[in-house]
C-alpha cells in the first residue's frame, strides 16, 4: 500500500528536496505540495493525503495551526519539520494533534522511516520527539480523569509500554506475547480511548498516572 504524503514548505527549494526525497521510496508517493499553511489546509481536505509533511514555520498560517485544523478534520496524520530544537514547538505540535516531530537537517532515511512511522502508527515516535519531552507535555496539560473503564489488565500493561516508548515487538518480548497479539492491544485501546496514534495514547498514560505507576 502506498503511503500518500502532502509536502508543506514555504521554500520552494526545501519542498523540492522533500519531494524528491520522497520520490526515492517506492513505498511513498507525494499527492501535493503546499507553499503556506492555508494551503496546506486546503491540500489535506481535498486530497486526503495519509500524512502532511508540515513545516513549523510557515506564511499565513503557521505549520502548528495548520496541523490543528488538519488533524481536527478527520484521520490524516502531521510529521512536524523545523530546523529548531526547542522543546516549544514540540509542545506546541502535540497540542496540535502532530503525531511526529523531526529536524530538517535529519538523514534522508530518517525522513523517510518517520513518514512511515506516522503512517502506520506502529512506533511511538520519530526521531527527533524524546520521551522525556512527551511526560513534560502531559505534565503541562491538564490532569486527566481517571482510566476510562472497559479497559483489561492487559491493556493496561501494553498502555505503559506504549508510554515507555516501546514498539510492538518490543512489547511482545516484554510481555511474552506474539507480536500480532500486541498490535491487536494497540489497536484496542486506540479505539477504546478515542486516541488518534501511540503519541496520544501515551499522553493519556501520562496524564493519567498510569505511566507513572500512581493510577
Amino acid at each position: 500500500m502506498t503511503v500518500r504524503v502532502v509536502v508543506a514548505d514555504d521554500q520552494a527549494l526545501v519542498r523540492a528536496g522533500l519531494c524528491g526525497i520522497i520520490g526515492t521510496a517506492p513505498d511513498l508517493a507525494v499527492v501535493g505540495e503546499a507553499a503556506t499553511g492555508t494551503e496546506a489546509v486546503a491540500l489535506a481536505c481535498d486530497t486526503h493525503p495519509d500524512v502532511v509533511l508540515m513545516d513549523v514555520r510557515m506564511p499565513d498560517m503557521d505549520g502548528i495551526e495548520a496541523s490543528r485544523l488538519i488533524t481536527n478534520t478527520g484521520t490524516v496524520r502531521v510529521l512536524m519539520l523545523t530546523t529548531f530544537d526547542l522543546d516549544e514547538y514540540v509542545y506546541g505540535a502535540l497540542r496540535a494533534g502532530a503525531s511526529g516531530f523531526l529536524l530538517k537537517d535529519a538523514p534522508p532515511a530518517d525522513l523517510l522511516a518517520a513518514i512511515r512511522v506516522v503512517a502506520a502508527g506502529d512506533a511511538l515516535l520519530a526521531p527527533g520527539i524524546t520521551r522525556r519531552l512527551i511526560k513534560e507535555f502531559a505534565t503541562r496539560s491538564a490532569p486527566a480523569p481517571t482510566m476510562p473503564t472497559g479497559i483489561t489488565k492487559r491493556e493496561r500493561e501494553v498502555l505503559v509500554l506504549v508510554a515507555e516508548g516501546l514498539s510492538n515487538s518490543e512489547i511482545a518480548k516484554r510481555l511474552h506475547i506474539t507480536q500480532g497479539t500486541a498490535k491487536t492491544h494497540v489497536g484496542h485501546l486506540l479505539t477504546k480511548l478515542g486516541a488518534r496514534d501511540r503519541v496520544q495514547l501515551a499522553v493519556l498514560a501520562h496524564r493519567t498516572g498510569l505511566a507513572d505507576g500512581s493510577s
